[in-house]
């Protein structure tokens, strides 16, 4: 579609500074030959609407030869979504899934009680030199969905809604924003989105959700008169309505957030749930490593190999 008057609505930006609840720096780890940032969990803030993990990978370059092998590992009581800018990611899972992730494209997992997928670089794309940019997010689910079976749904890009209005190009990746819905069913009402911004133009954020955040993922923006530059995550207070303005160079940004849970969540390692039992429960099935008859397989055409538990 090429026009969408809700983008265009003249929300003031004004100076409410106290619209802003939390800024977010996101922390840097190098993880030998690439940098991620990872904005949530963060100290004053577990989650933006039902996003309990944002990190951002690269941009990084890999030789031929190179890439990332990330071996079969578990999940429980959450749902990912790998999107990318640049490069390219095979994914396979226990559920027999073996797709590649693309940019722009939509792989969204739930893993329910359980399931295990690796992330590699592998095959003929390892013998050439490639890019990797993009974020991965966990969405951690209702309590009434955390032992749900687990799921795999493959959305390509040109299947996403793409909002076009003057000096902004939007792309809908999950949820429902300005009257549009993604086609990805989700297990709570939220909104993603990735917005490019050529200069000075703005963008109102959705006032009918909740919980609201926004990352700049590249160029600076301004809000309730300060400005944000990239790596930068803001949250903003519920109800406000709100706009952002890209700076002299643009912006592109990602926006995100929904419906808040029941209550917060407990983390250890690639588990999420609303009891510390149910993460105790799947450490002792990983544990135990019953591939054949326990609460977790391996991924067909990559189970040689798997991510012990920590400690």
């Amino acid at each position: 579609m090429s026009w969408n008057p809700i983008l265009d609505t003249h929300v003031p930006i004004g100076d409410a500074v106290d619209s802003i609840e939390t800024v977010i720096v996101p922390r840097a780890r190098d993880l030998g030959g690439f940098e991620v940032r990872r904005a949530l969990p963060a100290p004053k803030r577990q989650m933006v609407g039902p996003f309990i993990f944002f990190d951002q990978m690269g941009p990084a370059e890999f030789l031929t030869g190179q890439g990332i092998d990330v071996r079969p590992h578990p999940h429980i009581g959450l749902a990912t979504v790998t999107y990318l800018m640049e490069g390219r990611i095979h994914h396979r899972d226990s559920l027999g899934t073996d797709q590649w992730i693309e940019p722009g494209a939509v792989n969204w997992m739930v893993a329910g009680n359980g399931i295990t997928h690796s992330e590699r670089m592998d095959g003929d794309y390892r013998q050439t030199d490639k890019s990797l940019f993009g974020i991965q997010t966990w969405v951690a689910l209702p309590e009434d969905q955390e032992e749900r079976t687990a799921d795999f749904i493959h959305a390509p890009k040109a299947d996403l809604p793409l909002l076009e209005a003057e000096g902004k190009q939007v792309r809908l990746i999950l949820g429902d924003a300005w009257g549009e819905a993604a086609p990805v069913e989700t297990a709570s009402r939220m909104f993603y989105v990735d917005a490019r911004l050529e200069p000075g133009a703005k963008i109102p954020l959705p006032d009918d959700h909740e919980d609201r955040g926004v990352y700049v993922l590249a160029g600076e923006v301004s809000v309730g008169g300060q400005r944000f530059e990239a790596g930068r995550m803001m949250v903003f207070r519920p109800g406000d309505r709100l706009s952002l303005e890209a700076g002299a160079e643009g912006a592109r940004v990602l926006l995100l957030g929904g419906d808040t849970l029941g209550g917060p969540r407990h983390i250890w390692w690639n588990f999420v749930a609303s009891s510390k039992e149910k993460i105790e429960a799947a450490k002792e099935a990983w544990r135990a490593g019953d591939w054949a008859h326990g609460r977790f397989k391996l991924p067909p055409g990559d189970d040689a190999e798997h991510i012990p538990l920590p400690g």
